[in-house]
């Protein structure tokens, strides 16, 4: 008899498989990041062909088998289309899924992974923040939640209000960090910061990334 298994996550990469089928990566509530097969998703009447895209958020019934979870159905409350109709929206989001994938584990406790991708996603699509902004609040929240984030003194080279914004970043919760808005100096002081951090902490180039700054 199979075994089904409930979770509550994000797609945050697809591939092909076969000449039908599809290869998701879910970063799940329950389960921290998982692998699942949707067989014949690529058929264009598929139920599964929409759930299994970057961005769908929801709820995600799976069977599992010896090595991975095959997926029977989903129900998904938030596709993130807005996304999908920015160009340079996308790659934000696509970042945010690519930095979630290099972090996140299987079984592990991710739940704050998960809420600030989803936080960060909605920001994206809100005309109230600035997409830099929201990748520098992504970046130094993800990397805070990872236990490596560096200890910022008076004699960082930073001025009092950028300092000011990196300790509001490191202890307000995901579900209000986006209160705020930055522009100006401030907000290029922060994402040169967030970008030297980055550099220094993270042994991967992410692809999405490289395209942003081109386009930026």
């Amino acid at each position: 008899m199979q075994e089904f298994v409930t979770v509550t996550g994000i797609v945050i990469k697809a591939e092909p498989i076969g000449e039908y089928d599809k290869r998701v990566v879910i970063l799940t509530k329950e389960r921290g990041k998982i692998v699942a097969f949707a067989r014949g998703a690529r058929k264009t009447n598929s139920r599964l062909m929409a759930p299994t895209n970057p961005f769908s958020f929801g709820v995600f019934r799976l069977f599992a088998g010896r090595s991975s979870y095959n997926m029977s159905e989903a129900e998904i409350s938030n596709y993130f289309e807005e996304l999908r109709q920015d160009f340079v929206g996308a790659y934000y989001g696509m970042y945010f899924l690519e930095v979630c994938d290099y972090y996140t584990r299987e079984n592990n406790d991710e739940t704050g992974m998960l809420k600030l991708l989803y936080q960060s996603l909605r920001a994206l699509t809100s005309q109230h923040f600035d997409n830099r902004l929201v990748q520098c609040v992504f970046e130094l929240k993800s990397i805070m939640i990872n236990g490596e984030f560096p200890q910022i003194t008076s004699t960082s080279g930073l001025s009092e209000t950028a300092i000011y914004t990196i300790d509001y970043i490191m202890r307000t919760p995901v579900e209000k960090l986006f209160s705020f808005r930055l522009e100006g100096q401030i907000l290029e002081e922060l994402a040169h910061f967030s970008s030297n951090v980055c550099k220094r902490l993270r042994d991967k180039n992410f692809k999405s990334l490289e395209i942003l700054e081109n386009i930026k």
